[in-house]
Order: C-alpha cells, then structure tokens, then sequence
C-alpha cells in the first residue's frame, strides 16, 4: 500500500527537518536583511518568548504538566526583521522561561527584547560581557536606586529616563554595572510601563518602540507564530515560479464556510503531525549526523521520494 507523509516521518529521523529548517531560515533572513523595523534602529533585534502546548496526558505521559493535563513549551527567539525564529526549542512544560537564556550565545551589538520572566540579572549579565544589549520588563520586586536623571521630550509619552543601579547585595553582585530605566505610556493601550535595558545611546521613546514590536508577534498555544501578513519579498534573478505570486493580506475578501472547514482540518492535521514529532523525540534513537540516520533507515542509496510511493 501507498505510505503516507505521516508514516514516512515516523521513519525518518528528526535531525533531517532540524538541518532542513536551518537551511530555510537562513534563506529567508537574507530576504527580509533590508526590511525596515518601525523603529529607527539599524541593529538585529530579537524577540523571545514562550508558549505552551497542551497534549493529551494518556498519549504523553511523560510530559505530565498538572494531575489531569500535560504539556510542552515552546521557547522562540524571532528576529523582528521578517518575524523569522532564528532559535527554537521544546522543554518540559514546567520548565521556567528564565533558563532558556542558557542556550544561546548573545550576539554582539543585537538587541534582545523581552518581558518580565527572562529577568535573572545573573543570566542578563552575560549579554555585557557578550557586547549585546537587552529591553525586559522589570519586576515590582526589584529594588532600585536612582544615580542621574536624564532630560525627555514632552509628547512622546516617555515619562523618565533614569540612570540606576541595584540595591540588593545579591542582585548587585550578580550585576554590577548601572542599569538604564525607562518610563513609558502607551496612548493606545492606556498603560505605563517600565523597561530595564543596558544600552545608553538610543533616544529613551527608541527603547519603549522597539518593546512594543514584540507585541506585534506572538505564538499561539498551538505553537503557530501570530503575525500580520505583509508583502512577501521577491529574490532578484530567481525564476521560481512559486515566487512570482505576491503574498498580500486582502481586507475585502472574507473567506467561505468552505474554506474554513479546509483551514480547520489543516490545523487539526498540523497538530497531530507537531504531536507525533514530539512523541518521536523520546521514542526513536538518535543519529549523530543526518548520514548516520540515513544509513540508519537503509536510505544511502534509495531516493527518499521513492520510499513515499
């Protein structure tokens, strides 16, 4: 009988798509390289942030969340030129948003945008010693004491702009250096909010915009990146034909009961195929190498688009 994707994948093993997926990203950050942000900022910034997953826990009990439920978490760190993730990760559901800091190295001279539950100024001083700089949201919890305060322009919504360093030994201790905090409301939303960052040079309102591009991206409990569509860019001298239709958000068509049936079917699809994939994690062995599954699978030799017929 005719396999189907979904058996193929259970015979491949995962390392294949991973090497795959890092291919593809690298191609589409080149495309979205000159794309402007709506902040005046020529640096890469990123966006991290979480998710979780909810699965059934007869099907995983080996990721038991609470006594009737159980989960993954998906950690993504999206570069907001193009909203492209550059860095993904499964953990444990229970697993605290602040260690995923540990797995990746800063970039020198890129922001890193995050809220509240990144904050670990243990962890936020490694991106100092890295040359990068970060914008997170503050705990009320966290004691400081203000050195200077610098003049804002009236208008911007920017309250204050202050130089300061932190009070506790511990927090002290685990970062030294002084802190910059910025106050900020938000017209739209009505809010006042405060961001800790360690860059100096940028204009107070650049800081509280570039936060507020996070809120532009976020990643659904499916674990789909929620974003507005926008124009897909064009490779110059390609001949792809996939890429001459534009990618444009149409305000005025609204899709048919037809077509949301079809759009919940896929998505029902893509959630099984995401829950298989993870099951395969901790069922199927891993090769070293994509060589190595591929000898694995007995597949050196043999196309792999014949294995699917």
């Amino acid at each position: 009988c005719r396999s189907t994707l979904a058996d193929a994948n259970e015979q491949h093993n995962w390392r294949i798509w991973a090497d795959l997926a890092q291919v593809l990203i690298q191609i589409a950050r080149r495309l979205y390289a000159d794309e402007p942000l709506d902040v005046d900022l020529d640096a890469t910034a990123y966006a991290l942030d979480s998710t979780t997953i909810d699965l059934c826990l007869s099907l995983f009990p080996w990721a038991r969340f609470r006594r009737t439920k159980a989960a993954v978490k998906l950690h993504t760190l999206l570069d907001l030129r193009g909203n492209i993730p550059t860095f993904a990760q499964i953990t444990e559901g229970k697993l605290h948003d602040v260690h995923i800091l540990d797995e990746f190295l800063p970039e020198a001279g890129s922001f890193y945008v995050m809220d509240r539950g990144y904050l670990d100024f243990k962890r936020l001083y490694i991106f100092v010693l890295c040359s990068a700089f970060f914008v997170v949201r503050p705990k009320t919890n966290v004691h400081l004491r203000r050195r200077y305060s610098h003049p804002v322009v009236e208008g911007t919504g920017v309250i204050s702009d202050h130089t300061v360093v932190l009070t506790t030994m511990e927090s002290a201790t685990a970062y030294p250096d002084p802190l910059r905090r910025v106050r900020y409301h938000d017209a739209e939303t009505d809010k006042t909010l405060a961001f800790l960052t360690n860059n100096f040079d940028l204009p107070a309102l650049t800081i509280a915009q570039l936060y507020k591009q996070r809120w532009k991206v976020g990643v659904s409990s499916q674990g789909h990146i929620v974003q507005s569509v926008r124009d897909r860019p064009r490779p110059k001298d390609s001949g792809l034909v996939a890429w001459e239709a534009p990618w444009r958000e149409s305000k005025t068509a609204e899709p048919s009961d037809n077509t949301l049936r079809k759009e919940c079917a896929q998505r029902t699809r893509l959630q099984r195929a995401v829950n298989a994939d993870v099951a395969s994690l901790h069922e199927s062995p891993v090769a070293e190498t994509v060589d190595n599954a591929r000898k694995q699978q007995g597949l050196a030799e043999t196309s792999p688009i014949r294995q699917l017929s």
